[in-house]
């Protein structure tokens, strides 16, 4: 009695899509494993924001967009040599207003630079007329 195995043509067809199956499974272990690598924030001052001078201070209304894929974490605010502690997160997408006083003084009608700081390290600069 001949034993008779699979034809070489099946076998190779076998080979080739187990090959396949682990190549693909190994791609979507390393995607998984970069995805969280990949995502970042973008923190945008919308131009809803406005500066107007109070009693011996400043009221920035500021309008932040989070434009990213990750969560942002915004932990400080500068606005002409000032800085102010803050704590607002935002989330894909996600689009928060918060009126924050500086003790300075402005100018109506003089320009400022504010900078927006978040703990993953960037900056987002917007220039703004005091009202």
């Amino acid at each position: 009695m001949a034993r008779r195995g699979i034809s070489p043509v099946i076998a190779t067809v076998i080979i080739v899509a187990v090959a396949i199956a682990i190549a693909v499974a190994v791609a979507a272990w390393v995607m998984g494993l970069y995805g969280h690598y990949t995502q970042y924030e973008s923190v945008q001052v919308l131009p809803s924001t406005s500066l107007r001078a109070g009693n011996g201070s400043a009221i920035l209304h500021l309008c932040l967009k989070n434009g990213g894929s990750a969560t942002a974490h915004v932990y400080g605010v500068e606005l002409a040599g000032s800085s102010v502690n803050v704590s607002i997160t935002l989330q894909p997408g996600a689009i928060a207003c918060q009126d924050i006083t500086f003790n300075v003084s402005v100018i109506p009608g003089a320009v400022y630079q504010v900078a927006v700081y978040t703990k993953a390290g960037n900056t987002a600069y917007y220039t703004l007329t005091a009202g």
